[in-house]
């Protein structure tokens, strides 16, 4: 009886401590730290793609999703304004060089020719009025003539006279061409038209937009045959070769996240990959990301954090947007 008695003592002392066992277990279980998840997202440099001129979309060479390369066309601008600008910039250019060889090469010499004659027939006005007067004056000391008449007479050789040295000059002009300052004036105009030509050809490049970069053509945002202004964006694209994540992290838990630490993460959109990637950049964010206490006592205000991280190796299949999984246990 005696036997029975410290047999069953023993049992439930057993179960009393496999009770206990389980309760501690379980306890542990659930007071133990949950790990921290920490949830990013990957990024690329990104390129607009826009013009200097207005215009309409032409045709595009390229879509959505597919893969670019540096310098290749993909937008053609269709631009009235730069073709009437170009052809106005050259009508300039051909009146400047015009005028540039008139003034180097001087007057044709039918204008030449036409100037001596003006000259001989003034000539000969002159002697014919130079008689007449040496005529007059002599009756006029004679007392012959009226002082009136003379007078008429002196006033008529002197114009005679004053053509004359005008018709030469008229000549003397056609002979030697255009003064030097003509000639400058000439010849900077000839540059201004150059450079007026220079700046509208140089227009003319940018109604065929180019690639600045290998990549992939992430957006498009106006449609054949849309107007498009200066500067506004057509086309967006991401070079998949310049990539990171970026996280915002509370600052009491930035420990291992220092500029040069590596940090492992999880990227579920490729069956959960594990990357490997080292953080390089790490700055405080605007005053509204900060986390407010919610208790006076025991608490303090803590700042978030950008921190961006770069994979160590390039990962196949990894897209802007995708989401990226920092687990860190609790500190």
């Amino acid at each position: 009886m005696k036997s029975q008695k410290n047999y069953n003592l023993l049992i439930g002392v057993a179960a009393l401590i496999a009770i206990l066992l389980v309760i501690s277990i379980v306890g542990y279980i659930v007071s133990r730290p949950k790990p921290i998840v920490i949830q990013g997202e990957a990024e690329a440099t990104e390129y607009r793609i826009s013009g200097k001129v207005p215009g309409r979309i032409e045709e595009f060479r390229g879509i959505e999703g597919q893969q670019v390369r540096k310098g290749d066309t993909l937008v053609i601008i269709d631009s009235p304004e730069i073709r009437s600008k170009i052809a106005e910039a050259n009508a300039a250019k051909a009146a400047a060089t015009a005028q540039k060889d008139k003034a180097m090469h001087g007057a044709r010499q039918e204008q030449i020719t036409g100037a001596y004659e003006l000259w001989q027939k003034a000539k000969v006005g002159e002697q014919v009025m130079r008689k007449s007067f040496e005529r007059i004056r002599s009756l006029h000391e004679q007392k012959v003539v009226s002082d009136q008449k003379y007078d008429e007479v002196e006033a008529q050789y002197r114009a005679a006279q004053a053509t004359t040295k005008a018709a030469y000059s008229q000549y003397s002009m056609a002979v030697k061409g255009a003064r030097q300052e003509d000639k400058d004036a000439a010849i900077a105009l000839v540059e201004r038209a150059n450079a007026a030509v220079e700046l509208v050809n140089s227009y003319r490049d940018e109604i065929r937009l180019t690639s600045p970069s290998d990549g992939v053509i992430a957006d498009i945002y106006p449609k054949v045959g849309e107007l498009v202004g200066q500067g506004a964006p057509i086309m967006t694209i991401q070079d998949l070769s310049d990539m990171w994540f970026t996280f915002n992290v509370r600052e009491d838990r930035l420990k291992g996240m220092q500029s040069g630490d590596q940090i492992l993460l999880t990227i579920p959109a490729l069956n959960n990959r594990e990357v490997s990637a080292t953080v390089y950049y790490l700055a405080a964010r605007e005053s509204y990301a900060t986390w407010k206490a919610t208790r006076e006592i025991g608490e303090f205000d803590t700042k978030t954090f950008e921190v961006r991280a770069r994979p160590n190796h390039q990962v196949e299949g990894l897209r802007p947007g995708m989401s990226v999984i920092l687990t860190r246990e609790e500190q």
